[in-house]
């Protein structure tokens, strides 16, 4: 398939092929769970966050930001565009620090932007700062 993705179910892990155009809802060859792509990245609370970081089989890239934060304003087109580069494969996701204060708390979340890259719901990395989106990308490697 010429325009297709990978996409890892967040089910079982397994890897499937979809096409890019498909106007079925495509589900796990092997578990027959839906497939979810994520194309932008998802918004991360102190209630969801168990279900959508610590209960999935992806690599989760959180980004904790402010609105308040003009770094955070500058790295949010990069995860956004990171959010549709890696689709299927890794989650990305945002977390107000303001609104959020529990999360951000046990991650001992003290200067933002940062981004922390979750594996099997553990912390694998941080980057904290204003990044690139090479620098970024070069950290979500070896997780994805």
């Amino acid at each position: 398939m010429a325009d297709s993705q990978i996409i890892t179910c967040e089910k079982c892990g397994a890897k499937n092929r979809v096409a890019a155009d498909t106007s079925k809802q495509a589900v796990c060859g092997k578990c027959k769970a839906a497939l979810v792509v994520f194309a932008s990245p998802i918004e991360i609370t102190d209630n969801n966050f168990p279900s959508v970081v610590e209960k999935t089989a992806l690599p989760v890239l959180v980004d904790f930001w402010a609105a308040w934060c003009g770094p955070c304003r500058m790295i949010a087109p990069i995860v956004e565009s990171l959010a549709a580069e890696l689709a299927g494969r890794a989650k990305i996701g945002k977390l107000d620090v303001d609104k959020n204060p529990v999360i951000s708390s046990l991650y001992r979340v003290q200067s933002i932007p940062t981004l922390i890259i979750f594996k099997g719901g553990k912390e694998v990395d941080r980057l904290v700062g204003s990044q690139s989106r090479e620098a970024i990308l070069r950290r979500m490697q070896p997780h994805l």
